[in-house]
């Protein structure tokens, strides 16, 4: 079911900040920001050979992800994204398994225009999951 990693996300207090400290000390190729106001984030990804990784701020004060920042204040690993054929395919097979899909279970567009779903963290060894359809 799962195809290739796409993203480590790191959410980060001050995303300029960490912008410029993947693109100017680690030499990296960074996006521009890109505001995601049904995710409640803002995000850049830095360009890997064989991944990215997503740096994430928060966008308003529903954010999620400022919930994530009041508990670690300095940021980190936010979630892992993989990569799946068909979202709904991957998400009935998972939810028959007893997986729990988190919002409504309904995918929504994500930061590359593509279906995306998050399953709850307690299902997958503490970590949130994104499945994002290619």
């Amino acid at each position: 079911m799962l195809k290739r990693l796409n993203h480590v996300a790191i959410a980060v207090p001050d995303l300029e900040a960490a912008a410029a400290t993947y693109r100017d000390v680690l030499g990296a190729t960074v996006s521009p920001p890109q505001a995601l106001p049904e995710h409640g984030v803002t995000v850049v990804f830095v360009e890997l050979g064989n991944t990215k990784v997503e740096l994430i701020e928060p966008l308003g004060e529903n954010s999620p992800i400022a919930g994530f920042l009041e508990k670690s204040p300095a940021g980190g690993m936010h979630h892992i994204c993989y990569e799946v054929d068909d979202i709904i395919v991957a998400r009935d097979r998972l939810v028959a398994g007893g997986a729990r899909v988190l919002g409504d279970g309904e995918p929504k567009t994500g930061a590359h225009g593509k279906p995306v779903l998050f399953l709850h963290p307690k299902d997958f060894c503490g970590t949130l999951v994104e499945l994002e359809e290619v």
